[in-house]
């Protein structure tokens, strides 16, 4: 499991200017099964994605293909963890240490 988080590098004016083609980009890895959960940070500086993939390349693929990087107003901090306690709706992602 991986926390994807994104800090803006642009001022907001250029990442509205990216807005939607960003939330369709979203929409797409959803329905990959790669993102359980999105959205803005608060203050808006940026955003963080709780994300699934077999691994670390594979993410840094899906981030670098975002839109707000390739218009340059964004840049990524990925964290992989292992998530060995979760909520129920959760569960088929939980691991075991071994």
């Amino acid at each position: 499991m991986f926390v994807l988080e994104l800090t803006y590098t642009a001022p907001l004016e250029a990442v509205d200017a990216v807005l939607d083609a960003h939330v369709a980009w979203l929409d797409e890895q959803y329905d990959k099964g790669l993102f359980l959960a999105s959205g803005r940070k608060n203050p808006r500086d940026g955003g963080v994605i709780l994300a699934v993939a077999a691994d670390r390349a594979g993410i840094e693929e899906v981030a670098a293909s975002d839109p707000f990087v390739v218009a340059g107003v964004c840049a990524y901090r990925i964290t992989e963890f292992t998530a060995t306690k979760t909520a129920p709706a959760l569960e088929p992602y939980r691991e075991t240490l071994g």
